[in-house]
C-alpha cells in the first residue's frame, strides 16, 4: 500500500511540475495550482478504472474502461490546456505530452500492481487443493 501511495503522489507532483515547466516554455497561461488541480482531478478516472477492474478482472473490460474513463479524464485536461495555449505546435507538444503520460500511467498502475494483487488473492484463497480421493474404507457396506 505504501509504494502505491508513493507512486501516485510522486506521479501527481512530478508530472504536474513537468507539465507546468513545459507550459512555461511554450508560454501557456496556467498556474502551478491549476496544473496540480487538473492532474489531481484527472486521477479520479484512474481510480474508477482500477476499482472496477480489481473486482471484475477481465482484460477486455480494463482496456475498454482505460479508453473510456481514462480517455475522458485526459480529454478534460487537454481541453483546459488548449484554451490556455496559443499556437498549434505548442498546443500539440503540451497536450500530446500530457495525454501520453496520463494514459500510460494508468497502464503502468494496472500492470505493475497486477502481480501483487494476484499474489494477494492467491494467499487469501490458499493454494489450489486437489479433490479428496475416496478409498475403499469410505464406501458404506
Amino acid at each position: 500500500m505504501g509504494t502505491a501511495i508513493g507512486t501516485c503522489f510522486g506521479y501527481w507532483l512530478g508530472v504536474s511540475s513537468f507539465i507546468y515547466f513545459l507550459a512555461y516554455l511554450v508560454n501557456a497561461q496556467i498556474t502551478m495550482l491549476q496544473t496540480l488541480s487538473l492532474l489531481g482531478y484527472g486521477l479520479f478516472g484512474h481510480c474508477v478504472v482500477l476499482f472496477i477492474t480489481y473486482n471484475i478482472h477481465f482484460h477486455f473490460l480494463f482496456y475498454f474502461l482505460w479508453l473510456l474513463c481514462g480517455g475522458l479524464s485526459t480529454l478534460r485536461m487537454v481541453t483546459a490546456l488548449l484554451s490556455r495555449t496559443v499556437g498549434q505546435t505548442p498546443r500539440l507538444l503540451l497536450c500530446g505530452t500530457l495525454s501520453v503520460l496520463h494514459m500510460m500511467f494508468l497502464l503502468y498502475l494496472h500492470f505493475n500492481y497486477h502481480k501483487i494483487i494476484e499474489g494477494l488473492l492467491e494467499s487469501l484463497e490458499g493454494p489450489p487443493m486437489v479433490p479428496m480421493q475416496r478409498v475403499a474404507r469410505d464406501v458404506p457396506s
